[in-house]
């Protein structure tokens, strides 16, 4: 098993990142500041959209592993509402705590905190799609005869969801986690998640 796999695959993840955000910038500071119809950087949501801040739960699934998490969805940092009518761009964070089981491979159970930025781009009032790099800690370095050279770990998310209407979501996600290459071995964590959220 190639024990750094899951550096190229962050690494990824984290220019697509900072390309996305970055992007999303470019147009706030393009407006002219005296126009009427530039929509402020701390615009708000739609009367039809969720407020932000609110409660999820994830439930994560994998060959030989599962985990369930609690999270806290904190209300939005940051958002942008185009004026070309190519959506809006939110960003807010996810603070969560997981707790990981194996079906084969010892150790069979492992504790996991996690904090992520979350960019989410909606292309209407129902539906959007995320990404968002975040830290993570393990409470132990072993897990289903895995190595993870270190409890720190990187956590990288991409997915899509749907809000089902004013106060819950529903989605689905993939998950990566993996030390980055600070030491080896980096044999890392896959996951896809059933993602729910109730905002209030």
């Amino acid at each position: 098993m190639a024990h750094d796999a899951g550096r190229p695959r962050h690494l990824r993840h984290f220019l697509l990142f900072s390309i996305v955000l970055g992007a999303s910038a470019l147009p706030a500071y393009a407006q002219p500041a005296a126009s009427t119809n530039s929509a402020p950087l701390h615009a708000t949501a739609s009367a039809d959209h969720s407020p932000g801040q609110g409660w999820g739960f994830r439930l994560g699934f994998q060959d030989h592993y599962r985990n369930a998490t609690l999270v806290y969805q904190t209300p939005t940092w940051w958002s942008y509402r185009s004026q070309s009518g190519w959506g809006r761009l939110e960003l807010n964070a996810e603070l969560g705590v997981s707790y990981w089981t194996a079906t084969q491979g010892d150790p069979d159970s492992l504790w996991q905190l996690s904090a992520t930025p979350m960019l989410r781009w909606w292309p209407n009032e129902y539906f959007y799609t995320e990404i968002g790099v975040g830290a993570t800690v393990l409470s132990r370095t072993r897990f289903a005869d895995r190595h993870f050279g270190t409890a720190f770990q990187f956590g990288d998310h991409v997915g899509l969801g749907f809000l089902i209407n004013r106060s819950h979501e529903i989605g689905l996600r993939f998950s990566h986690f993996s030390n980055a290459g600070i030491k080896l071995p980096n044999d890392g964590l896959d996951l896809y998640q059933l993602t729910y959220t109730y905002r209030y």
